[in-house]
Order: structure tokens, then sequence, then C-alpha cells
């Protein structure tokens, strides 16, 4: 590397350690302070990107999709599929397809710029809901149970859109498609035997193994003209169980993630935000950031009555966030070319806006009113233990929750 190459990459370390700190000061998911660290330095030091950094932030996505997919609880999952379904599925479309058609009917942008900002606003957050729900107790109940896998389907979906709409078939497009579900299926069964022969040493040849997996499928993607996003996500899901129980893997994956190659990814995303940009389109953030709110809840509330009504606006608003998937699409659009830099400008600052409005006026909200941990859900299926474990930024010990009797009244606090 050179020297610029080197000074470049100094910045944006000190950076990534100052987002750190104002994280934990501000109470704020360093993600949030990472973008807009990188659209300080990008319009007043104006770093440029190098392939180094484009890399890293390549890989830094394709990771973060994969430890979202890892997050999920499939038991969690199982028991709530039917409420899941149907609030992650209208959390999705509706603002998808309201954002669609104002960008393209009413701001004239092309069906394409159209389609990267409906997937772009309809995302929901999974680290940010983890912060809330652990925070406040919710993760600790059958509601929290709900929203969070309400969240995976959401982002399912999402992770799906940008395949499929943007995705140009070329001949590696089969091969891409059949080592993707081979390393799923591969990664799974042989599980057993590699932790019993490779498993818990300090050389860490599992991570290695999960990075290499995710470089295959990079570069397949690449081949086929298409993204790793999807093949990742739902790695991540696959494996799931597996960090469910090797819970310091776990840990030393978020540790390896989140202090190497997500930083670099936020901090690129910043940087190609234009200030001035922003700006000039102050209206037209407002309105899309309008849209995805108003879309989402309206469409999320009903739903949300139904199967959580005493908690129903702080699921609505919980799930209004987006971050991490929104970013990701909308990094995509800029890098294929669907979008230009106003667009991407503006679609990014609107994301870090749906990642902060709703989830403060939905933390007020469940502190308020905090949820009980026996507190029905609309869903009659039930087990007798429940293994509930932490996610995104923030991390807890797992442990099981018996259910209790009807009359139980016992609340969590935060």
């Amino acid at each position: 590397m050179d020297a610029s190459s080197l000074f470049v990459a100094m910045v944006l370390v000190v950076a990534a350690v100052v987002a750190s700190m104002l994280s934990i000061e501000l109470g704020l998911s360093v993600a949030i302070i990472e973008l807009i660290l990188g659209l300080v330095l990008g319009n007043t030091m104006h770093l440029a990107s190098g392939q180094w950094l484009l890399f890293l932030a390549s890989f830094g996505s394709v990771v973060l999709t994969f430890n979202a997919g890892a997050e999920i609880d499939p038991a969690q999952l199982r028991r709530t599929w039917r409420a899941s379904l149907l609030i992650g599925g209208a959390s999705f479309s509706a603002p998808f397809v309201v954002v669609l058609f104002l960008c393209r009917l009413a701001l004239d942008w092309s069906w394409r710029a159209s389609e990267i900002g409906g997937i772009a606003l309809s995302t929901t957050s999974v680290a940010v809901i983890w912060a809330v729900a652990v925070e406040t107790g919710l993760a600790r109940t059958r509601l929290g149970q709900l929203v969070i896998s309400s969240t995976f389907i959401t982002d399912l979906c999402t992770v799906i859109a940008l395949s499929v709409l943007f995705v140009k078939p070329t001949v590696w497009l089969v091969p891409f498609v059949v080592v993707s579900v081979v390393l799923i299926v591969a990664m799974r069964k042989l599980e057993p035997w590699f932790f019993g022969r490779y498993g818990e040493r300090v050389i860490e040849p599992e991570l290695k193994g999960a990075f290499a997996a995710l470089l295959v499928l990079m570069w397949l993607g690449a081949k086929a003209n298409g993204e790793a996003v999807l093949p990742a996500f739902l790695l991540g899901f696959a494996i799931a169980p597996v960090f469910a129980r090797h819970r310091e893997l776990q840990a030393r994956c978020r540790v390896v993630s989140f202090a190497l190659l997500t930083p670099f990814f936020f901090l690129h995303a910043g940087m190609n935000v234009s200030l001035p940009l922003v700006v000039a389109n102050l209206g037209l953030l407002f309105l899309l950031l309008g849209a995805k709110l108003v879309s989402k809840s309206a469409a999320v509330f009903p739903l949300a009555r139904r199967y959580a009504p005493a908690h129903a606006w702080p699921v609505a608003l919980l799930m209004s966030t987006g971050l991490t998937f929104g970013t990701i699409a909308s990094q995509a659009g800029l890098s294929m070319g669907v979008i230009t830099k106003a667009q991407f400008s503006v679609l990014i600052c609107a994301i870090a806006l749906s990642a902060v409005v709703p989830t403060a006026i939905a933390q007020r909200m469940l502190i308020r009113h905090p949820v009980l941990e026996t507190e029905e859900v609309a869903e009659p299926s039930r087990t007798d233990a429940l293994l509930v474990t932490s996610a995104g930024d923030d991390e807890v010990p797992a442990r099981r929750l018996d259910h209790r009797p009807e009359t139980d009244t016992t609340e969590v606090r935060p």
C-alpha cells in the first residue's frame, strides 16, 4: 500500500474508534455514528476510495448479511410463523409499493432507481430492534419473539427482492445457485464432525471456514452478475442453531465483524453521501422518510392490534426502523450505476433517520408500559421452554423461560 492509502486507513480506523466511543456515550447504534462520521470525512477531507476499501466494504456488507441471518432463532420463527409472516410481509410490501410508485410517478426516477428506493426503504433493522428489545426487556417476552421473527421475514423479502430484481443472468448463475445450496446444506451436515475435530481452537478454523464460504459466494455472485446477499443471509440462518450451541464462536464472529469489517462498510457508505446534495433535497428527504414511516405503520398496525393488542403502536414503530439492509441496498444501487449520488445521499439520510425517530418513540412507550413476560400473542402454539438469545450490537446471556400460569403478572423491567 502507498502512503495515501495508509493515510486513508489510519483516518478511518481512528473514526471507527471515535464512533464506538460516541455510540456508548449517546446510546445510539454504532452504525449510525459511523455513517455520520463517514459523511463528515467524505465532505471535508475528500478521502479517496481505493480498491482495498471497496473490497473491505463489500465483504463487510456480506458478513453483515450473514450475521443477521445467524441471529434469528428458528424456534421463535416456528412458534409464531403465521403472525410473523403476515406482519413481516406487510412491513416489506407496503413501503416497497408506496415508495416504488412515489419515486417513479411523482419524482420521475427511472424504474430501476425506483426499485432500489423501494427496497432500501422497505427494510427493518435487526440490530436496532435487538438493542431496544434488550434494553426494555422485550427480548424476554413472547411479544419480543414475535417482533424479531417478523423482522426476519421483512429482511428475507428485502434480500430476495434485491437478488431477483437486479440479477442479470449469465452462464455462471447455475453454478452460483448450486454452490449456494451445497454450502448451506454442507455446513449444517458437517458441523458435528468439523467441531469435534477442529473446533474450539485459538487458530479459529470455524471462522476461517465461514469467511471462505462467503468469499466463494461473492466470487460466484460477481461472475453471475448477481448479489451474494441472499445466499449469505440464508447461510447465516441455516447455521443459527450452530451458533446457539457454540456461544463463544458467535461472540468471536461478532468481534471480528464489528471490529474490522462492518466499520469500513458504514464509513464508506457515509463517504459517498454528498452533504450539499442532501441540503438541496431536504424536501425529498422528508418525503421519502414520511412515505416509509407512514406506509409501514399503516400496514403493520392493524395486524399488531390483532396479535399484540396491548402494544400495537410500539410494534408498528419498531417495524418501521431501518439501517443495515437499507444501506446495503442503496450501496448496491450506487455501485451498479442504478441511482445517482444525489439519490443515494437522500436514501442514506432517510434510512439513518428511520433508525432513530421511530425507535426513540417506541422505546419511550415500552419503558412507560413494560411488556409482561407471560403476555400472550395471538398464536395458539405452546412449548415447554423457549431459548431466547441476544443479537445486534448488544449481547446478554442466553436463558430459558418456562411458561407460567395465565394468572402470573410478573413484569419484566428494563
